[in-house]
């Protein structure tokens, strides 16, 4: 049987491709998680909470929704959402903390991880965005005031989906090479109306620049309409989006003026730019000069009822966008890589392949296994597995003592959690149970 999958695995174990240097190691959520925990008394909650997340630079990950991102995560993709009702752009998973489920942390979403493959060669992921505004205040108030021999109020408790008022938001990813990286969303409007939706895919550097003196990468916009993106040691990347997205820039950078009230950086364009943009219409938010370290290409849909909508996207090594098109095998390099001037031009069919080569790849894997249900159960458990891979940084001694630019911790911090471990550094893709 021919198994391109099983070519390429063995083409990145071999050290000839790098299949695995871009997948699904990007956090769903960062916020609330111990390495970002500068509080006296280790109350990580309530020192970075889901309110803080879009308008707050990361200092040890990223999160986005279903997104992706290299084997460092310097440079991320994702997508983000907005209805035209929440009070919130929609680019993370939202969830409780501690303190307000009554069963503890909890994450309050409707998503599925449907398919991958090892070296990410396709990926598919489902979620449901409710096109009524989303309940974060109702899940909030009552799953807090819930004791803990109550059930819990889940999503689908609130009604927000009744009617099937609500989009099925499908995201895939494609290889077309180890850098080349196609990126499709499929919108399909479950309700019994036509309903807006603004898709807004984000391009964006992990902030490494303002802990310490590195050097800082960028994101311009070229003349073809598309963001360029300049790292020095990562290299250039270039995101192509198909019809006339409207592309926006700001910084990854931290908003003080919002959540400290410290009137710092002025004229700067933060982190919650896009937020600010399209939920609030504040076109100052954003970065007219049009670069900056976190970009965004901006679609707005309406969808009919019943029907959907798709956008397609490419994001590829700058020298694979100079070379001649050409057909190789898939342990060898490219596949389909295009002329510059056409990024779309084998789109399809590379998806095409790509989806034929994952069954293929699960057929041969699963030849012993004749029942079609096990199969499927097993199929999308591999799926689960591949998409909670994530890069984990966190180097313990630096965390204690604190980044050279940056005031220093809380002296409590000598003694407090973690102080016994100055022997943990990691910055490496590791398997989590629920990233």
């Amino acid at each position: 049987m021919n198994n391109s999958e099983k070519e390429r695995l063995a083409a990145a174990h071999a050290g000839v491709a790098p299949w695995r240097l871009w997948g699904p190691y990007l956090s769903e959520r960062q916020w609330g998680t111990v390495r970002e925990d500068y509080s006296p008394g280790g109350t990580a909650w309530d020192y970075f909470p889901h309110d803080h997340a879009r308008s707050r630079a990361y200092r040890w990950g990223e999160d986005g929704l279903a997104g992706i991102s290299d084997e460092q995560q310097r440079l991320c993709l994702s997508l983000a959402l907005w209805n035209g009702k929440d009070p919130i752009l929609k680019e993370r998973l939202f969830g409780l903390t501690n303190s307000e489920g009554n069963h503890g942390e909890d994450v309050k979403e409707l998503y599925y991880y449907l398919d991958a493959t090892p070296t990410h060669s396709y990926l598919k992921m489902l979620y449901k965005y409710p096109q009524r505004e989303f309940p974060y205040a109702q899940l909030v108030e009552e799953n807090r005031r819930r004791g803990k021999d109550q059930p819990e109020l889940e999503l689908l408790d609130t009604g927000i989906f009744d009617d099937d008022r609500y989009f099925d938001v499908l995201v895939e990813y494609a290889k077309a090479g180890p850098e080349d990286i196609l990126m499709r969303v499929t919108v399909h409007n479950r309700g019994p109306e036509a309903a807006a939706i603004h898709l807004l895919p984000q391009l964006w550097f992990r902030n490494t620049w303002s802990w310490n003196d590195s050097a800082k990468p960028s994101l311009t916009r070229t003349e073809r309409a598309a963001v360029l993106a300049g790292h020095a040691a990562l290299g250039d990347y270039v995101l192509h989006g198909d019809g006339q997205p409207e592309i926006l820039f700001c910084e990854n950078e931290t908003n003080f003026q919002r959540l400290f009230g410290l009137a710092l950086s002025a004229g700067c364009h933060f982190k919650d730019a896009f937020h600010e943009y399209l939920v609030h219409g504040n076109r100052s938010a954003v970065n007219p000069d049009l670069d900056g370290t976190k970009a965004g290409m901006l679609y707005r849909l309406t969808v009919p009822a019943g029907g959907s909508q798709q956008i397609r996207l490419r994001l590829a090594g700058r020298a694979l966008r100079s070379a001649p098109q050409q057909l190789s095998k898939p342990g060898n390099g490219a596949v389909g890589t295009p002329h510059p001037t056409n990024s779309f031009a084998d789109f399809d069919n590379i998806f095409t392949r790509r989806i034929s080569e994952a069954d293929e790849f699960y057929a041969d894997l699963q030849k012993d296994i004749s029942d079609t249900d096990a199969r499927l159960v097993q199929r999308q458990a591999f799926a689960g597995m591949i998409w909670n891979k994530q890069f984990y940084y966190y180097d313990v001694p630096e965390w204690l003592e604190g980044d050279p630019t940056q005031p220093p911790p809380p002296p409590e911090r000598k003694h407090g959690r973690n102080s016994d471990w100055k022997h943990l550094n990691n910055a490496d893709i590791i398997s989590m149970p629920d990233k």
